[in-house]
């Protein structure tokens, strides 16, 4: 149940898709001087080195986001946030950290901005701990199923937040506790922006995620997906979607600035739908 450990795909092509939407909304509601919420049910250790063993053993960041970091003079402007905050992390110049959702989170929080990072696993839970031990005014880390206790905190306070909701799928009822936990999620704080990561699989009978969810067509939705093998050839997860409940109306601008650019770095494919009124 708790085997998954994010160290071993930080920076993949994955996080490349995840991080840049992530980014590109919380900049969105900073716009407001209004304080913001962030709320992240799955929240790994924080904050990864690239040149760790459990990194080294895989090397996804090769093919991620150190692609883009070799080629990020040429980055389009949409992207530069994204790359920026990955930046921050990497003051020498040189790609040995990548920043996970907390960390990045972190880097578009004002003093009156709260977050909350729920993580299950306890060696990661006390990893965001420790980092963030020194800014508990803004950042509340939770060593805790993220699922089960979203309901505690929204509404937010503010009535302004993104709930990140990153599960790693390992066992089939994953996508039903998602769905269960969105509906309410829901109920309690319709107009908030939900951002729902989801891997695209190699095998022809699996739908993705956002197909088997019932009111995709309902409100304002937005589904990008980003592939890097095609179902018919690759093995095991070829790509990943991000799918939103009421996105940003700039994220579709942002997304078609930003996507043709990743997908040629990244020898990827890319697909953008919504529906935004």
């Amino acid at each position: 149940m708790l085997s998954y450990r994010h160290a071993f795909h930080a920076g993949n092509h994955a996080d490349v898709l995840k991080h840049l939407v992530l980014i590109a909304c919380l900049r969105h509601l900073g716009q407001k001087e209004k304080p913001w919420g962030y709320i992240d049910t799955h929240a790994g250790a924080g904050c990864y080195s690239l040149t760790s063993d459990w990194a080294q053993k895989t090397g996804e960041a090769a093919q991620g986001i150190a692609r883009l970091w070799m080629q990020r003079a040429d980055a389009p402007s949409a992207c530069q946030p994204y790359l920026d905050a990955v930046a921050s992390f990497n003051p020498g110049g040189q790609l040995l950290f990548y920043p996970g959702s907390p960390a990045l989170a972190m880097t578009q929080a004002r003093a009156q901005d709260r977050l909350h990072f729920f993580e299950l696993h306890p060696a990661d839970a006390q990893l965001l701990q420790q980092t963030f031990a020194n800014d508990t005014a803004r950042a509340h880390v939770h060593a805790a199923d993220g699922l089960a206790n979203l309901k505690s905190c929204l509404p937010p306070p503010s009535r302004r937040a993104l709930v990140m909701i990153d599960p790693a799928y390992e066992r089939a009822e994953e996508a039903q506790a998602v769905r269960r936990a969105l509906e309410d999620a829901q109920r309690r704080f319709a107009t908030g922006i939900y951002m729902v990561w989801y891997p695209l699989l190699a095998q022809r009978h699996r739908r993705p995620w956002p197909e088997t969810f019932p009111a995709r067509q309902e409100g304002d939705w937005l589904d990008v997906r980003l592939s890097v093998a095609r179902r018919e050839t690759g093995a095991g997860m070829i790509g990943s979607g991000v799918w939103l409940r009421n996105p940003p109306w700039t994220l579709p601008e942002t997304l078609r600035e930003a996507l043709p650019w990743i997908a040629r770095t990244l020898g990827a494919q890319f697909t953008l739908d919504y529906q935004i009124r």
